[in-house]
């Protein structure tokens, strides 16, 4: 029987390796990478493996940060359209919906880095990899950030980030518009405070039936090139320094692309406040790289280059993930002189008619009327309505968070003075806003 199962462990293998062989016409990526990364010295190579990726000159390789978000159009660079938060995209339950508006967004990337890159601005939030969707599965309010996701079924979860992904990403046989990011990787829904020092831990079949299913279609269905790693722990190893995780990402679901750490998840792999699991960011840093976390959001992989002269670890073992972010940057087009189908998208998307109508669309499609005892819709008639609640003149709360600048923004308070001009229309806040974080 174990020979049996060893032989069918090499024949799955054999035919991933088929199908990731590049066919006649089409580059080879890998080999590509591979040969960039042989000509690097040690220093050049750890450094490569931090999110803002200086350039390298000598071998024509730019400055690159990896760090970008569109988790309901490109965010925090300036004008872009903005479609609802993914929660409200959730609750349209539209497979082509999350695909076309995946396919908008990525225009507008691909937009603002054209424009970027003729400037020669490769800064955070200028490039092409994105960290989104954010698939995780909310089913604890005290995580607080539950907007941020598709809700608490992983079936629903992966048809929707599987057709956002493939939005993003594009259709072209060679290259990508941009590079999805499916994190957090895993079991990341516990409480906001403890999320640095968190263990979770679930039965098997809770794992295999609610944690994981809708990253494993993100990976088969979807293609999707990045998954992040959580802060927390599972099972009592770092999910950004776990082999367990690496080897059912890779070896059983046949992930292609790199691994990237949520921000300061290294860090927390030995901070004393957190999982100090290891007691320096050295060990850190090789139980990520051994974990299968390619590419760092922090400082700890700096401490890789005294790593491997102190024989913690083998510079092949550096090597093997730096071509996997070499290879990401390779199928972007970031290195090919001959440009990518993708260059003539110009800044006249951004913010376009077309665009905001299937802004308008989703918004329409996500809302979601709990309950009605006959008193929508309201009779245009009436002469007076109080309109009650800090949040109902606020531009700022309509953005959601993780979010760009639409050109213009109506407020609660603004689109029912606008729907009934003839009424008086009073406000009043109700109540502050608490201050601060909030409350657990």
């Amino acid at each position: 029987m174990r020979t049996l199962l060893v032989m069918c462990a090499a024949a799955v293998a054999a035919c991933r390796t088929l199908a990731a062989a590049p066919t006649a016409g089409q580059p080879d990526f890998h080999g590509q990478a591979v040969e960039l990364v042989a000509k690097m010295e040690l220093e050049e190579k750890v450094l490569q493996l931090c999110f803002d990726a200086p350039a390298i000159e000598r071998l024509d390789v730019p400055k690159y940060n990896w760090w970008n978000e569109c988790l309901h159009g490109v965010a925090r660079a300036g004008l872009a359209t903005v479609f609802p938060q993914a929660i409200g995209m959730a609750a349209a339950f539209d497979r082509e919906l999350m695909h076309r508006v995946g396919e908008t967004i990525s225009d507008e990337a691909r937009a603002k880095y054209n424009d970027f890159s003729a400037r020669g601005q490769r800064n955070i939030y200028q490039g092409l990899t994105f960290w989104t969707p954010n698939i995780n599965i909310f089913r604890d309010p005290r995580w607080g950030r539950g907007m941020e996701t598709y809700g608490e079924d992983p079936y629903l979860t992966g048809e929707l980030a599987t057709g956002f992904i493939k939005g993003l990403q594009g259709d072209d046989p060679n290259y990508f518009k941009t590079v999805a990011t499916a994190k957090h990787f895993v079991v990341h829904s516990g409480p906001e405070q403890g999320r640095h020092s968190f263990d979770a831990r679930t039965s098997p079949r809770d794992f295999y039936e609610t944690y994981t299913p809708h990253f494993r279609k993100a990976i088969e269905q979807g293609g999707v090139w990045s998954i992040m790693c959580a802060y927390n722990r599972y099972e009592g190893e770092a999910c950004c320094g776990s082999p367990f995780l690496d080897d059912l990402l890779r070896n059983k679901w046949g992930f292609r692309g790199y691994i990237v750490s949520d921000c300061g998840a290294i860090e927390d792999v030995y901070h004393r406040k957190a999982h100090e699991l290891v007691k320096t960011a050295a060990e850190a840093s090789v139980l990520g790289i051994r974990g299968g976390t390619d590419l760092c959001c922090g400082n700890a992989y700096e401490e890789l280059l005294s790593a491997v002269r102190d024989g913690l670890i083998e510079e092949r073992e550096v090597d093997r993930s730096v071509v996997r972010l070499m290879e990401a940057r390779l199928r972007l087009g970031l290195h090919a002189p001959q440009g990518t189908p993708y260059d003539g998208i110009s800044l006249d998307v951004v913010d376009s008619p077309k665009h905001r109508t299937l802004s308008l669309e989703t918004a329409r499609k996500s809302m979601v009327l709990l309950r009605n005892e006959g008193q929508l819709p309201l009779d245009r008639k009436i002469r007076r309505i109080a309109v009650i609640g800090p949040n109902a003149d606020s531009p700022e709360m309509q953005l959601g968070n993780y979010n760009g600048f639409p050109s213009y923004v109506v407020t609660a308070l603004e689109g029912i003075r606008r729907k009934f001009p003839r009424a008086e229309v009073v406000y009043a806040p109700g109540c502050a806003l608490a201050d601060g974080m909030p409350l657990f």
